[in-house]
This record gives structure tokens, C-alpha cells and sequence, in this order.
């Protein structure tokens, strides 16, 4: 691979943009999620026992720890970590001097710090990807701040590659539990027939990509599967037109998801991983400036290295044909796509597989520490060939040991594989599991909604005779709102509104807090709903009664004469209640009452004093001048 001096500098500028985006987007939901009169308030995370600092720091690693010291409460300190994270983020972002390793470390340890006590509003699997991201930008980013030189150091494609390396365990991990997870409309080649009208926030665009036709949907399914799973084991490619090859279409799936969702600045992170597979040369290319000179190996063999990019492009679209029966239609012009192979026999590729793609990892990594080694020995002056060396020593055994404990959860994808590790790579994960470093990913196993969206609907009532709907600025309620683009912002409240139409009440004790807080009238709550209050229907006063239903929605269908009648949803039928037997509840309701014990809901504490300190009077500033603003 050629240089990488620029491909790392896009990289860590745009990790500074995201991470911007995640502080920010948090930042606005904090008061409603945890404050002392949010949903689950942060301060329950944080039992202040008397321990020593080091042994709290241990049993939970968050910054919030040092709240009491500042005069602050959980609520007002995670506000100032998310100011201070978004601050050090946008100066990232603006200047590249604060691109530098200790400004990231910085970032990872308060995203780190707010993911301890996030509870299941931020376990999702793109915090845990930012927070690994976030963790080898300490490595990849240079330590400028001290050394005040910002050169190209000799280990710096070693540090890199365990970005390429994410990369593949992301999309790998992703393709491979589509099929793994037995989802018969993943086997059936029909999940994309679902997945635009039954995903969390579809956008605009996603009425558009529902009303393909079948035949293009499993097509696109198809091209799914060949992009996640065969595909990424170009990523290690010695050509280098493979690996740009496996770039682009990793691009395009992530671009087309992007239009037709919100997934918040998860793709955009994926989009930045997909960085480590350039070099300066395409970047040049990009940028129309003289290119730098081509790589050896493919500048020596360039018709070998023609027949072997041939060879594997040709190998995969045969591939693809044989494991997914593609034939032709020429009465109606159409493909046909079957997949041809079981379960088992998918089940017996993993186990065959999964511990070969293991060595290619090491195999690729040793190639990159021996370049590097022998860069550092070529390098000129003996004092400069010494601290080359003592780095790429440091850094190199610390990619070693990134890479070592990522095989626990990359094997994870097949138990067989899984078990044959050595135990003491199971150890060092097992100590480094809290902090984050690294992680196993899956995404879409399952195709949820095949029968109608399912869509939790609040409704509130003063007299427990007239009935208004509780409308929510983002998820899908009112079937006359078209679907919003809220990208790269999370609106928190509203994917879990996604998850708990999907089971019942008991799976989700937060929707109990929900409840509980409408019904006393809590702002802070309320504007996670709506940030203009004025537009939540019962801002003068809390509604007596609350009700919950599920409904089924699905996509409007496009007119015979192919004009678009509307993006909105088509509300079909009552559902069933949420609420078991119970058609409303209000405050001292039986029923809610044993729910909010059940779940430990209600705060017995005292009401605290509002601390006047400096610091807490700064965050209470800056709350005041965003209050009311639109998040996106």
C-alpha cells in the first residue's frame, strides 16, 4: 500500500466531525433521558459509597465519578462532559493542530464516561463502534500537542491497518449474521421488500426505494450479501486497484442507506472507516493534483496484475450466480433469483472460513510491521533510526494486542472458531471488555415488521372520553407528516419507541417511566417528544389519562398511473392495547403504581438542592441559550 499521510488526515478529520455530531445530539436529550426528573435518570448509575476514587474509576471507568467535587449532580456533569467533548470536537474539526492523539483520547474518555451510565438509550451498536473508532484514533493520530511535529512517523501504516481491520469485522460480521440468524426473508432474497417501510425513521426517499419491483429487491439483497461478506476480504488485497475496488462499492451500500434512512452518523463513521483503503495517490487523483509515484509490485507486473484483478472480479459474479441461481426471464424481461445453497451448508462454510480470514489478518498485519521495521532501519542518522524504532516498538505491540483481542469478538460468528482460541486471548478481552476497545457487531440479523409495521401510538385525555393522539416529531404516528431527515442526529426516545412496538411493555421498563413522567407534566421529557412545546397537545395542562396502542402501518401504495399520491404511512386496523387489560391508567393507578416499584421507577430520594457553584451556574447558561432549538 502507498502512502498514507493524507488518507489519515481525512480520516481523523472526520472522526472529529462525528464526534461533534454524537456530542451535540446527545447533548440536546440529556435533561428528558437523564435527568432527575427525565426517563431514567443518571444519577441511579452512580452509587457514591464512600470508595476511594481509583476503586469506583474501576468498578464503573466515568468522569462522572468526579461530579461531587465539582458541586455537580450526575444530570449537570454529564451536560458539562458532552459542552467539553463537543468544544474539544469543533476545535478537532476547525484546526488540525488539535487533531492530535491526546485531544482524541480525550474525546474517547468522555463518550466513554456518558456510555457508563447511558443505560439502554446508548447501547446501541454505533456507540459502541465510535467508542472503538474513537480508541484506535489514539493510536492512528499523532502526539503533536507535545512533540510540536506533525511528520509522517514510520509506524503510522501499522496503526492504520487496525482501521482496515474494524472495517472488515464490521461488514463481515454484518453479512454473515443476516444468514446465520435463520431470518427466512434474508434466505428468501425478500427483506429490502420490508425493510424501507418497517426501519426505524425512513426517509423520503424510502417511499421511492419500497415501490421497486420485486425482482430489483432481491437483487439488491443479493448485492448486499456479495458487499459484506466476499468483498471485504479484498480489504487485505496486495493489488491495489482490488482494494479500491472493494472501496467504492463499501461506498455505495453505505450512500444508499444513508437515502433511504436515519441511521444518525453511523454510516458516515462506516464511510470514514472505509478511508483506511485509500492511499495518497487516489486521494491525489481526487484532488487533481500531480500524482506521487505508483507502487512498485503493480508498477513492475501490471499485465499480471490485470489478469488477477479479471480473475477475481469474474470469480465473484460466478460466485454470485451459482450460489444465488440468477437466470434470465426474456418473456418478461426480468432475473430470477434463488438461493441455492442450505443452512448447514452456509453453517459448514463459517466454520471453514472464519480461522483462515483470522490469518489473513495476521499475515497482512506482519507484511505492514515489516515494511514498517524496515523503514525505520533505512531512515537517516543513527538517533533518528533509534527513536523510530523505540516508537514503532510501542506502537507495534500495541496493534498486536488490539488485533489479538478483536479475535474474541470477531469469532464470535462461529462457536467452533470461537472456542479454539487461546484462553488467555478470553483473559486479556475479558480486562479490557469495559472500557469498550473492541466489540462484536451485527447488523439487520433479523427482518422485523413482515406483517405491517408495528407503531406504539400514546394518546392522552383529560375526561377518559375524548382521545388525542401524542405526536412525535420523528417516528412515524401521524399518517399526514411525511417521513423526516434528522441525519446525523439520534433522536433517542423515538428508536426506542421503534424497539418497544416490537414486543411488549415488560421488555421495556422505560416505557413505564414515559408514562409516569406525561402524566405529571415533566418539560424535559416533553421536549424530547416535541421541542416546541407549544406543539405537544397537552402543554397547559397534563393530561388525567394516557393510553397506549399498537398499530400496523405500511407504505402507501404509488397511483396506476405512476404519480406519487404521498410519502406518508397508511394506518391500517386498532391494533391491541399495550397495557395488557388495562385501557388507560393515570397517576395513583393501581396498575402503573406496581409497574414503577417493579421496575425501581420512582425516586424515594429527597429533592436535592440546586447547586450554585461556577461551574454548574456555566452548564445551566448554556442550557438556556439551546432550550427550544431543533436538534437536526
Amino acid at each position: 500500500m502507498g502512502e498514507i499521510v493524507l488518507a489519515r488526515r481525512m480520516f481523523l478529520w472526520c472522526m472529529s466531525a462525528i464526534y461533534l455530531a454524537a456530542f451535540v445530539s446527545l447533548y440536546v436529550q440529556i435533561p428528558g433521558l437523564y435527568g432527575n426528573e427525565g426517563l431514567l435518570p443518571a444519577r441511579w448509575q452512580l452509587r457514591y459509597s464512600g470508595k476511594p476514587l481509583g476503586e469506583q474509576l474501576l468498578s464503573s471507568p466515568t468522569l462522572l465519578w468526579l461530579g461531587p467535587r465539582l458541586g455537580l449532580d450526575t444530570h449537570t456533569a454529564m451536560e458539562l462532559l458532552c459542552l467539553a467533548g463537543a468544544a474539544l470536537s469543533l476545535a478537532a474539526t476547525l484546526l488540525e493542530a488539535f487533531r492530535d492523539s491526546l485531544v482524541f483520547f480525550c474525546l474517547w474518555l468522555l463518550y466513554l464516561s456518558l456510555y457508563q451510565v447511558g443505560q439502554v438509550f446508548l447501547y446501541f451498536q454505533w456507540d459502541n463502534l465510535l467508542l472503538e473508532t474513537g480508541f484506535l484514533c489514539v493510536l492512528v493520530a499523532p502526539l503533536a500537542l507535545v512533540r510540536g511535529s506533525r511528520g509522517v512517523r514510520e509506524h503510522d501504516r501499522v496503526t492504520f491497518w487496525l482501521v482496515r481491520w474494524l472495517l472488515f469485522r464490521l461488514m463481515f460480521a454484518s453479512g454473515v449474521v443476516k444468514l446465520m440468524s435463520r431470518c427466512p426473508t434474508w434466505w428468501g432474497l425478500t427483506a429490502l421488500t420490508y425493510h424501507y417501510e418497517t426501519q426505524c425513521i425512513p426517509t423520503p426517499l424510502a417511499w421511492f426505494a419500497h415501490q421497486l419491483p420485486v425482482w430489483w429487491q432481491k437483487l439488491s439483497v443479493i448485492g448486499t450479501f456479495v458487499i459484506e461478506i466476499p468483498v471485504p476480504l479484498l480489504f487485505f488485497s496486495p493489488v491495489r486497484r482490488l482494494r479500491l475496488g472493494s472501496f467504492y462499492l463499501q461506498v455505495l451500500l453505505q450512500v444508499l442507506i444513508i437515502l433511504s434512512g436515519n441511521y444518525n452518523f453511523f454510516n458516515l463513521l462506516t464511510l470514514t472507516l472505509c478511508l483506511s483503503l485509500l492511499d495518497d495517490q487516489h486521494i491525489r487523483f481526487w484532488l487533481r493534483r500531480r500524482p506521487i509515484s505508483s507502487e512498485s509490485g503493480s508498477a513492475s507486473w501490471p499485465w499480471l496484475c490485470y489478469l488477477l484483478e479479471l480473475a477475481v472480479w469474474s470469480l465473484l459474479i460466478a460466485g454470485t450466480i451459482v450460489c444465488f441461481g440468477v437466470k434470465l426471464d426474456p418473456d418478461k424481461m426480468t432475473l430470477g433469483f434463488r438461493t441455492e445453497f442450505t443452512y448447514h451448508q452456509f453453517a459448514q462454510f463459517m466454520k471453514t472460513v472464519t480461522i483462515p480470514c483470522v490469518w489473513v489478518g495476521v499475515l497482512s498485519l506482519t507484511w505492514e510491521l515489516v515494511t514498517s521495521m524496515f523503514r525505520c532501519a533505512c531512515a537517516c542518522g543513527f538517533l533518528n533510526r533509534f527513536l523510530g524504532t523505540v516508537q514503532w516498538t510501542v506502537f507495534a505491540a500495541a496493534t498486536a494486542a488490539m488485533f489479538t483481542v478483536s479475535l474474541v469478538p470477531f469469532t464470535y460468528v462461529d462457536y467452533d472458531s470461537n472456542a479454539r482460541l487461546w484462553p488467555a486471548v478470553r483473559q486479556a478481552h475479558e480486562m479490557v471488555d469495559r472500557y469498550q476497545l473492541v466489540n462484536s457487531y451485527g447488523l439487520f440479523r433479523r427482518m422485523t415488521g413482515v406483517g405491517g409495521r408495528p407503531e406504539v401510538v400514546m394518546e392522552g385525555s383529560h375526561d377518559g372520553v375524548t382521545w388525542t393522539e401524542i405526536e412525535f416529531m420523528y417516528k412515524p404516528g401521524n399518517v399526514s407528516a411525511p417521513p423526516p431527515v434528522v441525519t446525523p442526529h439520534q433522536p433517542r426516545l423515538d428508536w426506542q419507541m421503534w424497539f418497544a412496538a416490537l414486543g411488549s411493555h415488560t421488555q421495556a421498563p422505560w416505557f413505564t417511566s414515559l408514562v409516569y413522567r406525561l402524566l405529571q407534566g415533566k418539560q424535559d421529557v416533553i421536549q424530547l417528544i416535541q421541542t416546541d412545546v407549544s406543539r405537544y397537545p397537552f402543554h397547559q395542562q397534563p393530561p388525567t389519562y394516557l393510553r397506549a396502542h399498537r398499530y400496523r402501518y405500511w407504505f402507501t401504495a404509488a397511483k396506476a398511473d405512476g404519480s406519487v399520491s404521498t410519502l406518508s404511512l397508511e394506518m391500517v386496523g386498532g391494533g391491541f392495547m399495550m397495557w395488557s387489560s388495562t385501557p388507560s391508567v393515570h397517576l395513583g393507578h393501581s396498575f402503573l403504581e406496581s409497574m414503577l416499584n417493579q421496575y425501581g421507577l420512582k425516586d424515594k430520594s429527597p429533592p436535592r438542592r440546586t447547586s450554585d457553584t461556577p461551574a454548574a451556574q456555566a452548564v445551566r447558561w448554556a442550557r438556556s441559550q439551546v432550550r427550544g432549538v431543533p436538534a437536526p
